[in-house]
């Protein structure tokens, strides 16, 4: 049994999930489900990133808090979460106490180490405003690319900016132009770990191609040194003398979350925390020695999340392990294993915009719509290779040609002809030796491709068997053999359930909702084995599995998106006198 870390990216509690999110953060549980089900002990962990500036921003907007609304968002991502089957053994948040106290008990050893330094910077001052401005209050152009963008990252081309740097840098929130004056903040020493980080990303070539690239692409310009403080009133206290005013900077403790929350599910569990984030004894000790310590532990480490968050975690994190330096870890802590980068995903061949409210929320569809169905068109549309777009067509077409019209008719026609016709007990029949080999070669092939962050190809195997199931079912011609020639009937018949509850395990980690449904009526579990129900087992009357959707659909929700942008550009323009 191994240990099975599966992080998904934290979203910011400052406004609704929208399908880009669900797109890129639905993999996690695909590769948790499978981990379980071949009896890994899996810690699948993520939670809402409720600091940092977007927070504060729509706090004031609001007249609340930031508690008060980072609180009210966890709140809704969690119930949209539970809604789409996404399996957390702990999805928490930031404002945690726990998560706190372990990431100001990990800066005060980071601070020891020889990887943090004091600098004095630039910060930007608004004097019309009488601020300090954040990193996001800044507007500008990037200095790479030329891009509008904020002071912190460039959307358009990922560089991660200093604000002085941002070109005519103005306050977002009155437009004035921008003061500098100085101030004192922690640095961590990014730039000194250039060679492990090299190593280490040399040591991955498994990963996905954005990943290796982004990664490549800051290495190559030459790593940066990061600031890990920040002059702002919402955030977690800095734990050192003479800080006392200022907080962490979020992308220094956001990523620690992993480990804070990992560290929780491993007091539960009654587990070392060194088990699962320990690196391996004979990786040697010291800081260079970690850039490899994941060799030959007995864990495996997933990180999943957008391409935009690429550089925190092949960066961001592993400079945070290895800059820590725990006596108590042997050869430090174990870095991240598997990146799980997704491309993006447009809607309705535009960029989704939350601003413009171009989205569809998450919040909205968990009500409307079989989740299963959203799952399937995640992953089997899902931007894992590339970019891809979210079509109401496109999904209304996949629900009713392949969920309904392949897989769920296969289920559907197959178990109802055991009830009208064989009183409900699967038939007396030879297992056909082709029909055994397509199943045992299925949890072979689609287990290798989920374990290595292939879900696209991996659903694909999966319904190249269904297909198989509804032509081994249309070239028996079960409706003609039931009175020409009962046995060959049977045996159609017999091998079509075993088909089908071979299925339900092996699409269980896609389809969580249709493969319970389908076990219930068996009663089998879902450990990934290959199953065999007897002769003679009863099975009641099938649900039906997926609804068809009305081709309506696609007109409805194409007009609602249309009208959501209309009221967003109601409210910009003044009413006329």
């Amino acid at each position: 049994m191994k240990n099975i870390l599966i992080g998904g990216a934290w979203p910011y509690a400052n406004g609704s999930l929208h399908i880009g999110h669900i797109a890129a953060l639905l993999p996690g549980d695909i590769i948790a489900r499978y981990h379980r089900a071949i009896g890994n002990r899996v810690f699948y962990v993520s939670g809402s990133d409720c600091h940092g500036t977007p927070v504060a921003i729509r706090a004031k907007q609001e007249g609340k808090t930031p508690g008060v609304v980072s609180d009210f968002y966890h709140a809704e991502f969690v119930d949209a979460f539970s809604k789409l089957g996404f399996s957390y053994d702990l999805y928490t948040k930031t404002s945690n106490k726990a998560h706190i106290e372990f990431v100001q008990e990990f800066h005060k050893k980071l601070y020891g180490g020889g990887y943090i330094h004091e600098r004095t910077v630039k910060q930007a001052f608004c004097q019309s405003c009488n601020k300090v401005l954040t990193d996001r209050l800044i507007v500008g152009k990037c200095p790479a690319c030329g891009a509008a963008t904020r002071g912190d990252q460039c959307d358009a081309c990922n560089e991660v900016l200093d604000v002085d740097t941002v070109v005519d840098a103005k306050c977002s929130e009155c437009g004035s132009s921008l003061t500098f004056g100085e101030t004192t903040q922690l640095y961590l020493e990014i730039s000194k770990l250039a060679p492990e980080i090299t190593e280490y990303l040399n040591d991955h070539k498994q990963w996905r191609k954005n990943a290796i690239a982004f990664t490549k692409k800051y290495i190559d310009e030459g790593l940066r040194d990061r600031a890990i403080t920040r002059d702002l009133d919402w955030g977690i206290d800095v734990p050192k003398a003479g800080y006392e005013n200022k907080k962490i900077y979020i992308w220094a403790e956001n990523v620690l979350g992993y480990l804070s929350a990992s560290a929780i599910l491993c007091a539960e569990r009654n587990i070392p925390f060194t088990e699962l984030f320990g690196a391996s004894a004979d990786a040697g000790a010291g800081v260079s020695a970690g850039a490899n310590a994941s060799a030959g532990t007995n864990a495996r480490h997933y990180y999943v999340h957008g391409k935009d968050n690429i550089p925190f975690h092949t960066i961001i994190l592993p400079a945070l392990l290895l800059a820590h330096g725990d006596g108590d870890f042997c050869g430090g802590f174990h870095l991240p294993d598997d990146i799980i980068s997704s491309e993006y995903l447009t809607l309705e061949r535009r960029k989704i915009s939350t601003s413009q409210n171009w989205a569809v929320w998450a919040k909205d569809i968990v009500d409307r719509y079989n989740p299963d169905a959203l799952r399937y068109f995640f992953i089997a549309n899902g931007p894992e290779k590339r970019d891809t777009d979210f079509s109401w067509r496109e999904f209304v077409e996949r629900n009713n040609n392949e969920l309904l019209g392949a897989y769920g008719n296969f289920v559907h026609r197959t178990l109802s002809f055991v009830v009208k016709y064989q009183g409900g007990a699967v038939p007396e029949a030879e297992a056909d030796s082709a029909v055994q080999k397509r199943i045992t070669e299925a949890f072979g092939t689609i287990g290798r491709k989920i374990e290595d962050g292939h879900l696209n190809d991996a659903l694909d195997d999966a319904f190249e068997l269904v297909r198989f199931g509804n032509k081994y079912f249309d070239s028996g011609e079960p409706w003609k053999t039931r009175t020409e020639n009962e046995a060959e009937c049977g045996t159609t018949i017999s091998n079509c359930v075993q088909l089908i509850v071979n299925l339900a395990v092996l699409l269980e980690p896609f389809l969580p909702f249709s493969s319970a449904k389908i076990r219930g009526w068996f009663h089998f579990n879902s450990s990934w084995e290959v199953k065999s129900i007897p002769a003679g087992f009863r099975i009641p009357a099938p649900e039906i599995l997926f609804e068809r959707l009305d081709k309506k659909v696609i007109e409805d929700e194409v007009e609602k998106l249309q009208s959501q942008v209309l009221s967003i550009k109601r409210t910009e323009t003044p009413e006329s006198p």
